[in-house]
C-alpha cells in the first residue's frame, strides 16, 4: 500500500534551507523511491498551528518500508542536519491512497 510522508515546516532562513536542505533531500526522496505530490510555502491555518505560513511537504512512497528507509538512512541523516538551526518540521508518515486514486 502506498505511504505518505507529510512534513510541516517553519523556515527560518529560507536562502539556507534552499540552497541546502532542499536539493539534497530531493535528490534522496528519488534515489529511495519516492516523489514529490506536493512543496508549497506559505500555508494558512485554520484550525490549530505550528508556526505563521508554515511550508507543506508531500511525498508519495510505493509502501511505509520504503519512506522508512529514506528516513532512517544515514545518507538523509546527513542531510537532515542541514536543517539543524535553518527550519524546524513536523513529520507524519500514513499508509493510504489519495482520494481519487485509482
Amino acid at each position: 500500500m502506498r505511504c505518505y510522508m507529510i512534513i510541516i515546516c517553519v523556515i527560518h532562513d529560507r536562502a539556507a534551507f534552499m540552497a541546502g536542505y532542499a536539493p539534497a533531500a530531493a535528490a534522496l526522496v528519488a534515489r529511495f523511491g519516492g516523489r514529490y505530490v506536493l512543496r508549497a510555502p506559505g500555508g494558512a491555518w485554520l484550525e490549530g498551528g505550528f508556526g505563521a505560513a508554515p511550508s507543506v511537504v508531500v511525498s508519495e512512497w510505493p509502501d511505509r518500508a520504503a519512506a522508512m528507509a529514506f528516513w532512517t538512512s544515514p545518507e538523509y541523516a546527513e542531510v537532515k542536519a542541514l536543517r539543524n538551526g535553518v527550519a524546524e518540521a513536523q513529520v507524519v508518515v500514513i499508509d493510504g491512497e489519495l482520494a481519487g486514486a485509482a
